[in-house]
């Protein structure tokens, strides 16, 4: 039995591929004795004190907002290319090793689950293409009864592949192209009030016309937002809502982080074929062309 587990595991590490793990799973990946198998682990959450009070074995820190910044502008854009490449590579991303990206988890409003998608999203998209999220993250780790550690980490420096995808990432122009046409769908993956334009939050209210609203947390178990719901619940969840495989699909949010976590499910978990993510979203969409471009309030939840 163990012979036949290690070689599940050493099958994991050599598939390369993006998706999920279990803690347990992830515990004995950390632990290979060949330290050159071991993945790189990443704790993604904004907290550094979160970091300290406990992490991952292992786990370098990159908090996920040191990859984003205002230009021209609006806040929290993705950094030019050769300022993130630099600090992926800072971190240990490598295009030959196993990457596990994990934060915490709780009940809402707990979100960190949107930085460990974000993180992933940008690895995707510099062309790193092994990537688990811990399933249930920190969270998930304690609840299974594993130790966090204290111990600071630093990966030495990775290397990233030549090229990467750029293509997993949209603009607005697509966008707007995108929509109303035969078998295209737009998906906003913020709460339902910020949707329908209820909130204090934006500069503009509502959302872009012709988009649905699916709140990411209907994805994630209600007592840890880190834990995916069971494959056949969120299967259920999304196509009660229209989003299925069929469809060729675009998420958007307010910042690209909740639309990230909609772009991993639907693309990395449940294998939607077409799938990618607006990276400016609504804090963009509201400011360009002299906030001229159109938008809509109220609505419902898709499938509700």
């Amino acid at each position: 039995m163990k012979s036949i587990l290690t070689l599940l595991l050493l099958a994991t590490v050599a598939q390369a591929d993006i998706g999920l793990i279990s803690p347990v799973e992830a515990k004995k990946l950390i632990e290979n004795p060949d330290a050159a198998q071991r993945p790189i682990v990443l704790d993604t959450r904004g907290g550094y004190k979160d970091y300290f009070r406990g992490h991952l074995p292992t786990a370098h820190h990159i908090n996920f907002d040191t990859l984003r910044g205002t230009n021209e502008a609006v806040p929290v854009q993705y950094l030019p290319d050769d300022l993130t490449k630099a600090l992926l590579v800072r971190a240990g991303a490598d295009q030959d090793r196993l990457h596990l990206v994990y934060a915490t988890g709780a009940a809402l409003p707990n979100d960190e689950i949107l930085s460990t998608s974000m993180v992933v999203y940008v690895l995707e998209k510099f062309g790193v293409q092994n990537i688990r999220v811990v399933d249930g993250g920190l969270a998930g780790w304690v609840k299974a009864g594993l130790e966090p550690a204290k111990d600071y980490f630093g990966n030495p420096a990775g290397k990233l592949p030549e090229k990467g995808d750029a293509s997993i990432g949209v603009d607005v122009k697509t966008v707007q192209a995108h929509v109303g046409k035969p078998g295209n769908l737009l998906v906003d993956a913020r709460p339902l009030n910020e949707y329908q334009g209820d909130d204090d939050v934006w500069l503009r209210k509502g959302h872009i016309p012709g988009a649905i609203s699916f709140h990411w947390a209907r994805l994630m178990q209600s007592d840890n937002t880190h834990q995916f719901k069971p494959l056949a619940s969120m299967k259920a969840e999304l196509e009660g809502a229209g989003i299925t495989p069929d469809k060729n699909i675009i998420c958007y949010c307010g910042t690209s982080r909740e639309g990230s976590l909609i772009y991993f499910t639907l693309k990395h978990v449940l294998g939607y074929p077409n799938v990618h993510l607006y990276e400016g979203s609504w804090k963009e969409y509201v400011w360009l062309d002299g906030k001229s471009l159109p938008a809509e309030t109220g609505g419902k939840a898709a499938g509700k």
